[in-house]
């Protein structure tokens, strides 16, 4: 689950990573990368608000092969450079790409200790900032190798390769699969109402809209903002984004093992809040005089924050959820990541054209994140919830 789950991000980030390549070479306002993000988005919410009955239906395995299909061919129709199938390419990658992560909890929350749940997810999760890392490093490679469509081909390949590593595996851990399991429109509304229902998962479901909205700010427009605002060279801001969100894979470990020993989940994704809030800031103030470590500092800031939170929260999630219904419960959260990588990006972009500048839309995230965090923390305190 950690592999797919390195391939799916992959395959995600690689467009807006290399996007200044590809707005050099179409002429386009740097302004589409948002739309592009946000056409994910949609999709990836579709996705998420529908796959719990598509998962007990056809397994947790089966459904993760799909999803990686669909961001290949996603990738792939890309490449030939025409505005309306970057829009087509979003959509059926999103549509994919979102399955990995409520397909992996669905099998995670069945097989994981109850007591090292947080901990587990956190090792799984650790594939997003793998493959933001392998992103940030080989995707400007491949660029300068053999131009951006070259690039896009072979993680298309890549991700193809995933699904036919994944098939020997479906026979032993798809089993809890039923095939009779209905697939209805109405137990999408009646999944989202249960979540909805229970207030510590309303909770969780703010903290991943804010808290994956700035995320996706993070990992859709640093990279950009290091080229087109701060001047650096594409392979150098690569490697600054490369280096950032490898420190989020020790990062994600740690805060689940301190969920899992020390910490009550609520409570460390409060503060977590809090602190990527700060790095938002830090990020708006660098200045292209700095050293290139300086930059690194901060990105790292960011990404051990904004970057490492998702296995204490998708724990809680498989925790609260009830029995059997991890995936849908999971996918139902997962809606309101969808939805603030939806809304945060187009604002960033709105925010872009009309200042001209990059910083205040990473102040739109931050302050978000900042009010759930306060929120959490003061819930925590008024009521112990």
């Amino acid at each position: 689950m950690t592999v797919q789950q390195t391939f799916a991000t992959l395959g995600r980030s690689t467009v807006p990573l290399i996007a200044a390549a590809i707005v050099l070479d179409l002429g386009v306002d740097p302004a589409l990368v948002g739309v592009y993000l946000a056409i994910g988005s949609v999709a990836g919410f579709l996705t998420t608000m529908g796959c719990g009955g598509f998962i007990q239906r056809y397994g947790a395995l089966r459904m993760t092969q799909v999803g990686m299909l669909g961001l290949a061919a996603g990738l792939a129709v890309t490449t030939a450079g025409w505005l309306p199938l970057f829009a087509l390419g979003a959509f059926v990658g999103g549509l994919g790409q979102a399955l990995s992560t409520p397909s992996s909890s669905h099998l995670l929350g069945r097989l994981s200790p109850r007591h090292l749940a947080p901990l587990v997810f956190s090792i799984k999760q650790t594939g997003v900032p793998a493959g933001l890392m392998l992103a940030g490093i080989v995707a400007p490679a491949l660029v300068a190798a053999g131009g951006w469509q070259g690039a896009l081909l072979v993680i298309a390949g890549l991700c193809l390769l995933t699904v036919v590593a994944l098939q020997p595996l479906r026979a032993r851990f798809d089993i809890d699969r039923n095939p009779g399991q209905p697939l209805s429109p109405a137990d999408i509304g009646a999944n989202v109402a249960s979540v909805l229902r229970d207030p510590a998962l309303r909770a969780l479901c703010l903290a991943m809209f804010s808290f994956v909205g700035l995320q996706s700010l993070f990992t859709g427009f640093f990279v950009l903002y290091l080229v087109r605002g701060l001047g650096y060279d594409l392979e150098r801001a690569g490697l600054v984004f490369a280096i950032a969100v490898a420190v989020a894979v020790p990062a994600r470990i740690g805060w689940g093992w301190l969920a899992s020993r020390l910490v009550k989940p609520a409570t460390l994704l409060a503060l977590l809040g809090v602190g990527m809030a700060g790095a938002a800031v830090a990020t708006v103030l660098i200045d292209p005089a700095w050293p290139t470590w300086a930059a690194t500092a901060i990105a790292i800031s960011l990404s051990v924050t904004a970057v490492s939170w998702h296995g204490v929260l998708l724990a809680e999630v498989a925790r609260l959820s009830p029995p059997g219904r991890i995936g849908a419960t999971t996918g139902a959260v997962l809606a309101f990541g969808d939805a603030g990588s939806l809304v945060l990006p187009l604002l960033f972009s709105a925010a872009l054209v009309l200042t001209d500048g990059y910083g205040f839309g990473f102040l739109i995230g931050g302050a978000l994140a900042l009010a759930v965090g306060l929120w959490g923390l003061w819930r925590r305190m008024t009521r112990g919830g």
